[in-house]
């Protein structure tokens, strides 16, 4: 029998923290399960992606950027927050079909707790700023969208008004410049992995009841993170975000009730040692 394989497909898998923080989950829970990561550049071959998918023994692929949207239009079948999203990154194996999950989602909604934005900031128009904006509905006043792919913002602009949410574009300057009305600012892009990076929207003020999203996790603190701390506003970074779409996880792997309490445990440890 194939062993029971978790996998992560992204374009920079490897890098990733989650099979550090699944692996040891698994071997404390004796399962026999592995977690690995599948490098896949944008452009990769998605279609052999999908073959090694369906091999015995894969039980579930986590998706990274930037093939949400690929995993949200290969699953067979989807759960609303996917097709309200048009973003999945979760796929789970009910035997030859893929069930598509957004877990990001459900961590949003877990640590922003319904609490009503005036105006969200979306910096980064892909699957985790879908994620976000659809974790917003019904909490939400305005939301400024921008990227520097202006086709993607537009797409997402398309999504928000499908939703009859109050959202209009910006350029990413303007939208730095509206950092500081906002009372949400999301930063849904890769900035923040190097130490070399500055805060998403720059180094302008933020509004004093501001809330920083910051998807970003790395072993150091974030340029986004620290500047926003240092204004007094309040965080919710990479790690707390990592944390809840893995909990929420649990149940759709069919896991024990105990699997939510290691992997808070496991990822205390790792945030600890870096």
């Amino acid at each position: 029998m194939e062993p029971s394989r978790l996998v992560l497909i992204g374009s920079a898998a490897s890098k990733a923290m989650s099979p550090h923080l699944w692996n040891p989950v698994f071997q404390e829970l004796g399962l026999g399960w592995t977690y690995d990561a599948w490098d896949v550049p944008a452009g990769g071959d998605l279609d052999e992606v999908l073959r090694r998918l369906l091999a015995p023994g894969i039980v579930a692929a986590n998706v990274t950027m930037p093939h949400k949207h690929w995993a949200a239009e290969t699953a067979d079948e989807a759960t609303d927050p996917v097709l309200l999203s048009g973003a999945c990154n979760l796929l789970v194996r009910k035997g030859t079909r893929l069930v598509g999950h957004n877990t990001d989602i459900s961590a949003v909604t877990a640590l922003l707790g319904g609490q009503y934005q005036r105006h969200a900031l979306l910096l980064g128009a892909g699957g985790a700023a879908r994620a976000a904006m659809i974790a917003l509905e019904g909490h939400l006043g305005t939301v400024s969208i921008t990227d520097r792919d202006p086709h993607a913002a537009a797409e997402l602009l398309d999504l928000a008004r499908e939703r009859g949410m109050d959202a209009r574009t910006v350029s990413w300057q303007q939208g730095q410049e509206l950092s500081a009305d906002a009372s949400l600012i999301v930063n849904a892009t890769p900035i923040g992995k190097s130490m070399s990076d500055g805060p998403a929207w720059g180094d302008g003020p933020l509004a004093p009841d501001a809330v920083l999203y910051d998807f970003v996790y790395a072993r150091h603190t974030t340029a986004s993170v620290a500047r926003a701390r240092g204004l007094g506003v309040r965080c919710i970074d990479g790690w707390e975000h990592l944390r809840e779409q893995a909990v929420a996880m649990v149940p759709l792997l069919g896991l024990d009730g105990q699997s939510g309490r290691l992997l808070k445990e496991t990822l205390e440890r790792i945030r600890a040692a870096s």
